[in-house]
């Protein structure tokens, strides 16, 4: 089985990036698989690609992510996080070998004044929450043993995300409003990353079946998004960069198609008893994100 790489659905993001870096890091095989080749939205050519790759278990990091864009288009995000999840979680059920599957808090309506608990009932409030709730049912049915780890405001070097967005906006801006009556637990992916590499390897050597569920996994901590904001602008500020001011403002005053969940708070005692998982405070992250942004300005810029 060593010899066999780790299937990671997802070649693009912040999180498929993290985990083939991790890996590499590690010397462990990974084959990262993104579109054309690995397409979770024609979910009848999914059992195929696997095959030829014959992993030794599977990680699905790819996703319909564009929250907004899903109101608009929620059969493309059903196709993808739920359906191409399910397929996704049969082949590796075909296979017996590990399955992780990556959640999100917005399967929550974030009217909990507490962190929330596995057994929480969900309730999603827009079409992107809904397709991933979906796929989570798809996944338990598909594969009884596979673990679906839900997450919280990830970022990263990498792309897209919370982090790169404000550095982006620092150098263009003399004063930023961000939202801060939403809270919950920035999560950094090279983090995740090496979680999910440890309980994949994990799962590979001890074959817990009976670890098959739902667990909660995101950084230690918590905050606003104009606190997480604050602290990215301060960090990147003592590293000699020119930042701006920073305006609070209500999630009213910053209009969406698609509901935020105002608590995004993820109670993760589970993963720490079951699996030992426990990340990093997310200010400790932040900072080596920083670091290595600060050492590639012009990527943070992109």
């Amino acid at each position: 089985m060593s010899g066999q790489p780790i299937l990671v659905a997802g070649k693009t993001g912040q999180l498929a990036r993290c985990l083939a870096e991790e890996a590499g890091r590690r010397g462990s095989a990974l084959v990262a698989l993104g579109r054309p080749e690995l397409d979770l939205g024609k979910p009848e050519l999914v059992a195929r690609v696997v095959a030829a790759h014959a992993p030794r278990a599977i990680v699905n990091a790819a996703a319909y992510t564009a929250v907004d864009k899903a109101e608009s288009e929620p059969e493309l995000a059903m196709a993808v996080n739920r359906d191409g999840a399910g397929a996704l979680a049969a082949a590796a059920a075909g296979r017996g070998v590990p399955f992780l599957h990556i959640s999100t808090d917005y399967v929550f309506d974030g009217r909990k004044d507490a962190p929330y608990r596995e057994e929480d009932a969900p309730c999603p409030l827009g079409a992107y929450g809904r397709s991933k709730l979906e796929g989570e049912a798809a996944v338990r049915g598909a594969c009884p043993a596979g673990v679906i780890l839900r997450t919280s405001w990830v970022y990263s070097p990498f792309g897209q995300n919370f982090l790169t967005t404000m550095l982006g906006l620092a150098a263009t801006r003399d004063m930023v409003p961000v939202v801060d009556d939403q809270h919950g637990a920035p999560t950094a992916a090279p983090d995740l990353a090496a979680a999910i590499l440890d309980l994949a390897e994990r799962l590979t050597t001890r074959r817990m079946d009976d670890a098959g569920g739902v667990y909660h996994l995101t950084g230690a901590g918590e905050t606003t998004w104009h606190g997480f904001a604050g602290a990215i602008f301060a960090g990147w500020g003592r590293r000699g960069h020119r930042v701006p001011g920073l305006a609070p403002i209500t999630t009213a005053q910053y209009p969406t198609a698609a509901q935020r969940p105002a608590n995004s708070r993820l109670d993760c005692s589970k993963s720490a008893r079951v699996f030992g998982l426990r990340l990093p405070p997310w200010q400790h992250s932040l900072e080596r994100c920083l670091d290595e942004l600060a050492s590639a300005p012009v990527e943070a810029q992109a």
